[in-house]
This record gives structure tokens, sequence and C-alpha cells, in this order.
């Protein structure tokens, strides 16, 4: 005879109607946006990912339209910075 599964009570793990779990991408570009933009480093703490993966997303975000600029710091790390968004007058 088949065993039966029993559910407890219904419980839930899930955030607040009101607050939505931000994504690797949103917070990619939140980064980018930030005054003074991000270098790999900090995109790479942010995400998780690889240096590889950070510049395919890079890759992807000027594909849906995104501007991002790069430039070297005095250390010289390369700092990677949205300067226009989609739809938005250049």
């Amino acid at each position: 005879m088949p065993r039966q599964l029993t559910r407890g009570p219904a419980t839930s793990n899930a955030a607040p109607a009101d607050t939505k779990p931000a994504t690797k991408s949103a917070k990619l570009i939140e980064a980018l946006s930030a005054k003074g933009g991000a270098n790999m480093a900090a995109l790479r703490s942010i995400t998780g990912w690889q240096a590889h993966s950070v510049r395919a997303a890079l890759t992807g975000l000027r594909k849906r339209g995104y501007t991002i600029t790069r430039t070297r710091a005095e250390d010289g790390a390369t700092i990677y910075a949205i300067t226009a968004v989609p739809g938005s007058a250049s």
C-alpha cells in the first residue's frame, strides 16, 4: 500500500507583498547607477559571479539600451558606470 503524505499547517516564507527581493541584475544596475560607478571587484561581490559572467551581464545591459562607460581609477582598476538608461534622451 502506498504511503500517504500529510501536510502540516500552511506557512509562508515569502517576503511581504510590499517588498520585492532584488534580482542580481537589479543589484548590478543599482551599483552601476551609483555616483562613481563600481569596479569589477564590487560587481563580483554584489552578484557572486565570476568576472566573465559580470562582463556578459554588462553586454546584456548594453543590448537592452543602457549606456555603460568604462574609465580607469588612479589605482588602475576599471570603473563601470551607467550614464544613460533606455528611453532617456542622450
